[in-house]
């Protein structure tokens, strides 16, 4: 017999320490189990020995959740909320506060409405993968393997009277959000088409503004209606499914109401209309992306570089569409805005509420000269206008006033009053009418709301022109009776905030030609300069002393005309101080 071997092994007291510890924690849990089994008696719900809690149930991925957070949102919180949206639009747009309102909910609810179809289509695509798996899960082992293999035959059963009953049909989709186009009423110059701008840049969405002045029927000299949904497509890079997402803005779109024709066929006006009606309900277009023009000719783009050209046009960018490439786009799931002044709706409407002039004691209706874009507007009448609102607006708090005080005249835009009959008498088609359920109008601008114009937006003209003039090293300061000038004249003017332009290009033409270049680092632009009666006070270089001397007498003259008191060494340096001390003295 060979000798017997004695191996022996040294261990560590760190490691003979951890293996009693081992041991001791798996008998514990080996009783603690046992234990559990022969007291639940088989069931599958088992304690613990932490919290002395059971088991409450199996989480699966894919299933709605259980308990308190049952009822929470499966999508996710949404990035932004339409308050604010409107935060965003009070940034660039002055008033309006209605239609600010009215433009983020629907803009909030287009964007929750395409969240929702893509989780849907993302659900759908689960629940057919996981049908493949289990299709595949009872696949034949030997016919799947082997094609050539004979097919197992299948008993036939004759199926039982039972299952022969008619069963009802049941439709366990889930309910699908309809889009609610908008369209925006309003005088010329308010912000129609600034508010669509402003959500565009501030939304990760597709957007094209499309005018329809030049919009005629198929056939015809001019546009097509499918054009503006060829700029969407074109706006999102040629992508086709962000392109079925995006928002599609119609500016002008009063301009393709009906007109009376006494021969031949309305072909931009109802043909128009027409066509935009599958347009806005949801069709499938087919779009061409146009090819790149390549002009072998000379031009100023393939010039020879001796002569200053640049190198010539190249290869269309990947992703334009290519040559002749076409695409199927869906308008479902695209948000129309609609835009439009119509022009003389007012009138239409005044006739239907019955504020005519017609018998005795009624009021006579007439064009305000110096009204300019405010005939729309109205003062007083609030029992006319409360009677025929569509929509619920709060009291007037009027605790603060004394008790024999009159209260304040409201002052009421009469495009809120209109209904669809009003927009089909002026003449849109009912069925275009229909489609676009949601109308919300914008108010005329007056005088105050100007100044405001000019001074609070983020992008003001005031601002512009200041730094216009800055890029020469130039410094340009309005005065607060200038300011006011210049809203008083744009007034009149009946476009709206686009005359703030033509007057200070008015009154700036001879600075931009005259100072770029020269030793005037100060211009002022006081009241008499707004009234034309002098021209621009110019300021060079060390005078910055008397420039600020000079501001400060015209303010203090302000405040004296408008019968304000002036406190020693207030002087107004920003906008939204004039303002409002001009409003508390007014």
């Amino acid at each position: 017999m060979a000798p017997s071997t004695t191996l022996c092994l040294a261990i560590s007291p760190q490691a003979r320490v951890s293996y009693i510890a081992l041991s001791t924690i798996g008998r514990r849990s080996f009783q603690i189990s046992s234990k559990h089994k022969s007291d639940s008696g088989g069931s599958r719900f088992y304690r613990t020995d932490l919290g002395n809690h059971g088991y409450s149930g199996e989480y699966e991925p894919g299933l709605p959740m259980r308990g308190p957070l049952g009822t929470t949102s499966d999508v996710g919180a949404p990035p932004f909320t339409p308050k604010d949206l409107k935060q965003r639009l009070d940034e660039y747009v002055v008033g309006q506060e209605r239609a600010k309102k009215v433009l983020s909910v629907a803009v909030y609810n287009h964007y929750q409405r395409v969240q929702e179809i893509c989780r849907q289509e993302d659900e759908q695509e689960r629940l057919k993968v996981q049908a493949q798996r289990r299709q595949q899960a009872q696949r034949h082992p030997v016919e799947d393997e082997f094609p050539g293999q004979q097919p197992t035959m299948k008993v036939y059963s004759p199926p039982s009277l039972e299952s022969q009953a008619t069963e009802p049909l049941h439709d366990y989709s889930p309910p699908q959000i309809d889009k609610s186009n908008v369209l925006l009423l309003g005088p010329s110059g308010v912000g129609k088409t600034l508010m669509a701008k402003t959500l565009a840049r501030t939304l990760d969405l597709p957007f094209s503004m499309s005018d329809c002045t030049p919009f005629t029927q198929a056939g015809y000299i001019g546009e097509d209606a499918e054009v503006c949904v060829h700029r969407l497509l074109a706006a999102a890079n040629y992508d086709v499914a962000a392109a079925e997402q995006g928002i599609i803005c119609l500016d002008e779109i009063d301009k393709i109401a009906t007109a009376k024709m006494s021969h031949g066929k309305d072909v931009s006006g109802e043909g128009v209309q027409q066509a935009l009606l599958k347009i806005i309900e949801g069709t499938t277009l087919q779009i061409q992306a146009k090819p790149e023009r390549r002009d072998n000719g000379r031009s100023p783009g393939n010039l020879p570089n001796s002569l200053g050209g640049g190198p010539g046009p190249g290869p269309p960018p990947p992703g334009s569409g290519g040559k002749g490439e076409v695409f199927n786009v869906r308008t479902d799931n695209i948000l129309f805005i609609c835009t439009g002044a119509f022009v003389g709706l007012h009138k239409m409407i005044l006739d239907r509420i019955s504020k005519g002039s017609i018998g005795f004691g009624a009021s006579v209706r007439g064009s305000d000269i110096e009204s300019g874009s405010h005939e729309t507007m109205m003062k007083g009448e609030d029992a006319l206008f409360k009677k025929h609102l569509p929509f619920y607006v709060s009291p007037s708090q009027s605790s603060d006033l004394a008790p024999h005080a009159k209260p304040p005249t409201n002052t009421y835009n009469m495009l809120d009053l209109v209904t669809p009959a009003d927009l089909q008498k002026y003449g849109m088609i009912p069925e275009l009418v229909g489609r676009i359920p949601l109308h919300c109008a914008l108010s005329a601008l007056d005088e105050e709301s100007l100044v405001r114009v000019l001074t609070e937006p983020k992008d003001s003209l005031i601002r512009q022109y200041e730094r216009l003039f800055q890029l020469s090293g130039i410094e340009l300061r309005f005065t607060s009776g200038a300011l006011r000038e210049i809203a008083k004249s744009a007034k009149g003017m009946g476009t709206g905030a686009r005359g703030l332009r033509t007057v200070l290009e008015r009154l700036l033409g001879e600075c931009q030609f005259e100072t770029p270049g020269s030793n005037t680092k100060h211009i002022l632009v006081t009241q008499a300069v707004a009234q034309l009666k002098g021209a621009p006070v110019y300021f060079a270089r060390g005078q910055r002393e008397n420039f600020q001397r000079w501001i400060e007498e015209e303010d203090r003259r302000w405040q004296r005309e408008i019968g304000g008191e002036v406190v020693e060494g207030n002087v107004v340096s920003t906008f939204e101080q004039y303002r409002r001390g001009a409003t508390g003295a007014m």
